[in-house]
């Protein structure tokens, strides 16, 4: 079943030639729709005088609350993801960085595909679930009805027999993740008139496009997260900066002068290399961690917090991201649990006394995360915790749970191409030079940064630098 049988009308008439042609389009393509009959339902015609200004224009195609005045069979492919390989659909929502990534990778290959966004239709949710034994993973995506669950570019390439010219350019430079260092150097580099082209494997802006308020970046008291990176990678584009997302680099080798970057579906020449592949979120380590993530433990509130609306959620941690992001959910969820395993928060003074004003969230000080617990279908139920000073342990349940611990470096591709600190994060010297000359590091993967939008475009800045003064 394509989707809910109510979502598709289509208003018309036996006796009119393009309703017959768009009945027959749309099972020729399997799709379900219910078919509404002018011509014996007044309030039919009513409703459709009312889409059309008065007129009468059959067919008019109902698609998800959208309503469509005798579309081609090219808008049809086109609105319900139609290919000659069969129907794509993509559940998945707007604030997903992984979604934006597949739909901009369908997009920019020409394919047709109806995205079905889980927030805004509850049977989207139930049917993500259903597909991920319970769990709420997107994008989840349908071709010909079966499902692949984030599915990378070089998977969808596959099953979408996409056929993707190899690119023999040799860039001055090839960037390697698209946050906010790796955006900077690449407008800076363009400005040197340096062709540059970004590799990211999920989506352009890094963990700043996680972020829901910035407050500390210059120039603006508040700018959302992802308008300021949404800002950076149009001025990277206008200076000529190539960008593709969804290519994970798996090996980096230098041949002739020139580095190959090699990815898993391509590989890419290079005059210069720039890592900055920023940090991913630090997990706990404790039992049933890991059975339960994306099963009521998520590490991105403005990636996962949407599913717990009204809902009572658990916040570990005590720095800036932990309550940042507490205080985030708290506009939505009914209540909000921050643990802590020390007396005191290490967040800055500003987000603790914020928490005094905010009645839906509770404080558990100088508590110990011992254990996550599941219920009867292994869903996540709560945390069994310790109180570090009586030693007593008790059980703190909710309806999902937040991990904010700190963050580690996206380094692990490379410990065998430049030297890293005993931590995992790229050592450098100068201006950002690691230490094999001609590749150079900026963001949260380097030695010494700092985790915070402003320092990452100053490394990026200092990069650029670096690229200029090798490549002259």
């Amino acid at each position: 079943m394509h989707k809910n049988m109510n979502n598709i009308l289509l208003y018309g008439a036996d006796w009119c030639p393009d309703c017959r042609r768009a009945k027959a389009y749309l099972k020729e393509n399997n799709i379900d729709f219910t078919f509404v009959d002018v011509d014996l339902d007044k309030e039919a015609t009513a409703q459709v005088e009312a889409i059309n200004n008065g007129k009468r224009i059959i067919p008019t195609i109902i698609i998800d609350d959208k309503s469509y005045t005798n579309p081609d069979n090219i808008q049809l492919a086109s609105v319900l993801g139609i290919n000659a390989v069969g129907h794509v659909q993509l559940f998945g929502a707007d604030w997903c960085p992984d979604c934006r990534r597949a739909k901009s990778f369908l997009r920019d290959n020409g394919i047709n595909f109806e995205f079905i966004d889980v927030d805004q239709h509850d049977w989207a949710t139930e049917k993500v679930e259903e597909i991920n034994n319970g769990k709420r993973i997107i994008p989840t995506v349908l071709i010909n009805s079966k499902p692949y669950t984030n599915p990378d570019n070089t998977e969808l390439t596959k099953l979408l027999s996409i056929n993707i010219e190899k690119q023999h350019k040799i860039f001055d430079t090839i960037i390697i993740g698209g946050g906010a260092a790796g955006l900077t150097t690449s407008i800076y580099a363009q400005r040197d008139r340096f062709d540059t082209l970004i590799l990211e494997k999920s989506t352009i802006g890094g963990n700043a496009f996680l972020t829901e308020k910035i407050e500390n970046y210059p120039g603006f008291q508040s700018i959302s997260g992802p308008l300021l990176m949404e800002k950076m990678e149009e001025q990277a584009k206008t200076y000529g900066a190539t960008i593709k997302t969804g290519e994970e680099v798996v090996n980096i080798e230098k041949k002739d002068n020139l580095f190959s970057i090699k990815t898993k579906g391509d590989t890419y020449l290079g005059k210069s290399v720039v890592l900055s592949t920023g940090s991913t979120y630090r997990k706990l380590g404790i039992p049933n961690e890991e059975a339960l993530i994306g099963s009521g433990i998520h590490f991105c509130a403005t990636c996962d917090g949407a599913f717990y609306r009204d809902k009572d959620i658990i916040v570990i941690g005590g720095g800036n991201s932990a309550l940042e992001e507490g205080i985030f959910l708290a506009g939505f969820c009914k209540s909000v649990k921050i643990v802590h395993r020390s007396k005191y928060f290490s967040a800055s003074k500003t987000y603790v006394e914020k928490l005094e004003s905010i009645e839906n969230i509770s404080t558990h000080m100088n508590k110990s995360s011992l254990e996550f617990i599941s219920d009867d279908k292994g869903l996540f139920e709560g945390v069994k915790l310790k109180d570090n000073e009586t030693q007593e342990e008790s059980v703190l349940t909710a309806d999902g749970l937040f991990i904010f611990i700190g963050l580690i470096p996206n380094t692990q591709s490379f410990k065998n191409i430049v030297d890293l600190d005993s931590r995992g994060f790229i050592q450098t010297k100068g201006l950002a030079e690691t230490s094999v000359k001609g590749i150079f590091a900026a963001g949260d993967c380097r030695e010494g940064a700092i985790a915070q939008v402003a320092a990452a475009t100053g490394e990026g800045v200092l990069a650029s630098y670096g690229i200029r003064s090798f490549l002259k």
